[in-house]
Order: structure tokens, then C-alpha cells, then sequence
């Protein structure tokens, strides 16, 4: 397996991965999610978003992570089901870690579905607190895009 910067040649076979999974589905908007969208955030963060790519070529999992000049923030974080809990998103988290590092990002958050057990508990294993102090809040300025619960 390697680790490799994401492209946008990528973009089917990520959405591929992701529309494979109910947790990274639900996290997918029509409008940030697309290909436009896509493109938009890799051209902004093209050092710190990441693949896992098995011997055969096949993507084994995918990470895209920026920041704003202050935070760093994982917006999405999939491994195939077929290949979790062999290490592959352990290795995507530190690949973007360090990029985010690199870059002078001293602090990283991530937003995980409250139900998503098992995410939850990956995120803990990582170093990733638990914030209960904090209320999060959305607001969409487009239609297509659900603000959610």
C-alpha cells in the first residue's frame, strides 16, 4: 500500500468509496461533494488531502483535510470496508497531520456524527477529544445544501 496526494483524477473512484459507506454517504452534499466542489478544495489544499492505494492500484482509502491559516479541519475521512482496522486510516490521519504541520497548522478538529460509534471511538484512538462544551451550528446558503438536524 501507498500513500499519495489526491488528485482530481481521482474523483470518481473517491465518491465510489464514500457513496459505499451509510456514515460517509450521509456526511455528502450535492454541492460540496461534487465534482466542482471537489476541485475547488483540492486546488486550496493540494498538500494535505490523501489516498491509500493498494498494491493493485484499487483505493483503499481516502482523507481530505485543510485549514484556514489557524485550524486545520479533517472533512473527510473513508477506508474501505474490506481493509478497516488494518492501519491504512491510522496512516492517512498522520500523512495529513504532518502536511497540516508542515504548513504551520498548529490545531485540527473534525466533526463526527454523534451516533457513529465506531467513528467516535477511531477519532478517540487518534488523540482526537471530545469537545461537550461547544455547540455547533450550520447555516446553508444554498438550498441544495442540508443544514441538517
Amino acid at each position: 500500500m501507498e500513500i499519495k496526494s489526491v488528485t482530481m483524477n481521482d474523483y470518481e473512484s473517491l465518491m465510489e468509496l464514500w457513496n459505499s459507506i451509510g456514515m460517509s454517504r450521509r456526511a455528502l452534499n450535492p454541492v460540496d461533494d461534487s465534482r466542482d466542489g471537489i476541485e475547488r478544495y483540492i486546488k486550496r489544499n493540494p498538500t494535505t488531502c490523501f489516498k491509500a492505494v493498494g498494491d493493485d492500484g484499487k483505493l483503499l482509502g481516502v482523507i481530505l483535510s485543510g485549514h484556514d491559516g489557524r485550524r486545520g479541519l479533517v472533512h473527510h475521512l473513508c477506508v474501505d470496508p474490506e481493509t478497516q482496522r488494518g492501519g491504512i486510516g491510522s496512516r492517512l490521519v498522520k500523512a495529513a497531520e504532518e502536511a497540516l504541520h508542515k504548513e504551520g497548522i498548529e490545531k485540527i478538529f473534525i466533526l463526527v456524527f454523534a451516533d457513529n460509534e465506531k467513528g467516535n471511538a477511531f477519532w478517540e484512538k487518534q488523540g482526537y477529544s471530545l469537545r461537550t462544551d461547544l455547540n455547533y451550528r450550520n447555516k446553508s446558503l444554498n438550498v441544495n445544501i442540508p443544514t441538517g438536524k
